[in-house]
């Protein structure tokens, strides 16, 4: 199971836990670029400490077929205008 599905199980499962707010904080930081305390992560236990590690790398991964995406969308965009 990949780690942003696996975030999602785990504070769908328990939302008031202290690690399920810490992984909620961590993406709502991540996706709307915000700063986003470090200090908080070393208070989860490992396995929740390595799964925001694994969100942070498919975070990452993710924004860059974002990217991808967009550069197609645009360079389709200049080839049509260019055919006419």
């Amino acid at each position: 199971m990949n780690a942003i599905k696996e975030a999602r199980r785990l504070i769908t499962a328990d939302p008031n836990s202290e690690e399920s707010l810490t992984l909620a904080r961590l993406v709502l930081a991540l996706e709307s670029d915000v700063d986003f305390s470090l200090a908080s992560l070393y208070a989860l236990k490992l396995k929740s400490f390595d799964l925001t590690l694994d969100i942070l790398k498919e975070w990452r991964l993710d924004r860059y077929y974002v990217q991808k995406g967009k550069l197609l969308d645009v360079s389709y965009q200049a080839h049509v205008l260019a055919s006419h």
